[in-house]
């Protein structure tokens, strides 16, 4: 495993104590924003479809560059959740009532769009008996019914940790499960709203005994929240104990002065080194820089995917 130095960990702070300055933010992320007319044909579209997209709710700083090429990864359920994660930009509140023909419009915008990778996330829905399961399920049925031979990728809550949940989701049969574990064990309960660093494992370590190789698992984890790198090469090890088949890699971001604030900056570098790490511990296929999210690119995934029918 290759040597770094440990960054920073953070440290508490009394509401009476100032806190240290915070650190600038670096050219590498700094966003130029494009100028072409795909961005506004693809909000355009969005619109008309009354579609939500994690791009907007979450504040995702690669929408521009991704709606102007004609791509978004669509949010269902709602664009409120019943968690109030310390790092998610997306709405905490009550939800509304699923809108049942809010799979077709999914379904409709991914045709319309050409896409032959989409990703569908959703938020938390805790106030449902499945956590919203089964409308992950409608939704990647009717994607597939209009869409054939499309690959359909899902990031997912963690449903409470209910295998019924995780079986809806499974018998749909999507090519790639996501559900994201976020930062390490130590963070986890401050940057994490109900969900456990063992419950995230646990959904990934479920679907993977229940689907085997017939669907891919993945996972991702945010940098620059405080944790050393002894605690990431750990995480890392924990979610291929679990058959964590691909990784994300990504610097977290700050959405509001609301949120926890950015400790440290990582390096394209040090991000291009934590890449060769995890493929070393067997990743088969691992998405490791700065501005990497969750379903950015996703569609360059080299894996021998086939279309279930």
């Amino acid at each position: 495993m290759p040597a770094f130095s440990s960054p920073r960990t953070l440290t508490p702070h009394s509401p009476n104590t100032p806190r240290p300055p915070r650190p600038r933010l670096p050219e590498w992320l700094r966003i130029r924003l494009p100028t072409t007319d795909g961005f506004a044909q693809t909000r355009g579209l969005l619109q008309e479809l009354r579609l939500n997209t994690v791009c907007q709710s979450a504040q995702c700083p690669n929408h521009w560059e991704c709606w102007t090429k004609g791509t978004a990864t669509f949010m269902i359920g709602g664009e409120r959740c019943t968690r109030a994660c310390a790092f998610c930009a997306v709405t905490t509140a009550k939800p509304l009532p699923l809108e049942d023909d809010e799979p077709d419009r999914v379904a409709e915008a991914t045709h319309r769009m050409r896409l032959r990778h989409v990703v569908i996330t959703g938020v938390a829905r805790d106030d449902l008996p499945d956590g919203g399961a089964g409308h992950f399920r409608r939704t990647i049925e009717r994607v597939r019914a209009l869409n054939p031979g499309i690959i359909i990728e899902v990031l997912t809550p963690d449903f409470n940790g209910s295998d019924q949940a995780i079986e809806e989701v499974f018998i749909a049969r999507p090519h790639i499960f996501n559900h994201n574990l976020e930062t390490v064990r130590r963070l986890t309960p401050r940057v994490r709203s109900r969900a456990t660093y063992d419950g995230s494992l646990s959904v990934l370590q479920k679907m993977k005994r229940r689907a085997g190789n017939e669907i891919f698992t993945k996972s991702g984890l945010m940098l620059g929240l405080g944790e050393t790198e002894a605690e990431l090469f750990q995480a890392l090890r924990d979610l291929r104990a679990v058959g964590c088949n691909i990784l994300t890699l990504g610097q977290y971001l700050q959405p509001s002065l609301h949120h926890l604030p950015v400790i440290e900056y990582v390096s394209p570098e040090r991000f291009q080194a934590y890449g060769v790490a995890a493929r070393e511990l067997g990743f088969a296929h691992v998405a490791s820089a700065p501005m990497v999210r969750s379903s950015y690119h996703a569609d360059e995934v080299k894996l021998p995917l086939t279309a279930l029918e």
